[in-house]
């Protein structure tokens, strides 16, 4: 496995990085990098994780650790696994994001992203009401 989908490294960035959500594990992370249909972009610092079937890419997760955020990490990973994703054969890309998560809404947004729906109260929170997920899509050129 390269270093860079080294599956504790990535752990230690979600969980730095997901601070009102369930982060994920070690296990977690080692058992999608296993599944052939879905991709790593970026390292611990920076990564995006995407499942590609069937024309359709969707970003399970991304993540930029705190160390590392405010350098344009994001969106450089971004543009990296949708131009991936769109060489793989993908046409449509697709993903969703807690409806308080307003930084990733703004990046999500800027890279061609629109919303088609809401899945309500979805996202638990440790001291606040639940947060809606905003289902977002795009075309892949």
């Amino acid at each position: 496995m390269p270093p860079q989908a080294d599956p504790a490294a990535l752990a230690a960035t979600h969980t730095a990085a997901f601070t009102q959500s369930r982060p994920w594990t070690a296990q977690e992370f080692a058992e999608l990098l296993a599944d052939r249909f879905t991709h790593l972009t970026g390292d611990a610092r920076a990564f995006a994780l995407v499942r590609e079937i069937a024309g359709e890419a969707e970003l399970l997760t991304i993540a930029t650790h705190p160390d590392h955020q405010r350098q344009g990490l994001g969106r450089q990973i971004m543009q990296s696994w949708m131009k991936t994703a769109a060489e793989r054969g993908a046409t449509e890309a697709f993903l969703e994001v807690a409806q308080d998560n307003t930084a990733a809404q703004a990046l999500y947004s800027a890279c061609g992203f629109g919303l088609v729906g809401i899945r309500k109260a979805y996202y638990p929170r440790p001291t606040t009401a639940a947060a809606d997920a905003l289902l977002m899509k795009r075309r892949l050129p």
